[in-house]
C-alpha cells in the first residue's frame, strides 16, 4: 500500500510537472497570450491521471512469479487502453482512422524506447551486483 502511494503521488506530480511544461512550451513557442481555463483544467487534470496510472501500472514489474514477457503485455495493453480512452475523450487525438494509426505509431515507438531503456538500465545494475557479489 505503501508503495502504491508512493507511486501514485509522483506520478500525479510528474503529470503536473509535464502539464506545466507543456503551457510553458505553448505560451513561450506558441506565441499564446492568453489559456482557455477550461481546457487548461481539463487537460491539467488528464495530464495528472495519464501520469498517475503510468508510474502506478509499472508496479505489474513487481510481481515476480510472473514471467517478464505477461507482466510487459499486461503492463503494455493495461497503459495502452488507458491512455487511448483518456486521448480520445480530451481530443489529444483526432477522431479519424489517419490520426489514431499516427498516434498508435508513436505510442509504439515510444513504449519500445522506454521499455528497452529501463530494460538495459536495470540489466546492467543486475550486473554489477552479480560482479560485487562474486568478488566476495
Amino acid at each position: 500500500m505503501k508503495s502504491f502511494l508512493f507511486h501514485s503521488f509522483v506520478g500525479i506530480c510528474f503529470g503536473a510537472f509535464v502539464m506545466v511544461m507543456t503551457c510553458f512550451g505553448i505560451i513561450g513557442l506558441g506565441g499564446a497570450e492568453t489559456l482557455d481555463s477550461d481546457i487548461f483544467v481539463k487537460n491539467g487534470v488528464a495530464y495528472m491521471f495519464c501520469g498517475w496510472f503510468f508510474s502506478v501500472s509499472g508496479l505489474i514489474f513487481v510481481k515476480e512469479q510472473w514471467s517478464l514477457v505477461k507482466r510487459t503485455v499486461i503492463h503494455f495493453f493495461t497503459v495502452t487502453f488507458l491512455y487511448f480512452m483518456l486521448s480520445f475523450v480530451i481530443g489529444w487525438i483526432p477522431f479519424t482512422i489517419l490520426g489514431f494509426f499516427i498516434e498508435i505509431g508513436l505510442f509504439l515507438i515510444l513504449y519500445l524506447v522506454i521499455w528497452i531503456s529501463f530494460y538495459l538500465y536495470f540489466y546492467f545494475e543486475m550486473k554489477k551486483l552479480n560482479e560485487a557479489m562474486a568478488q566476495r
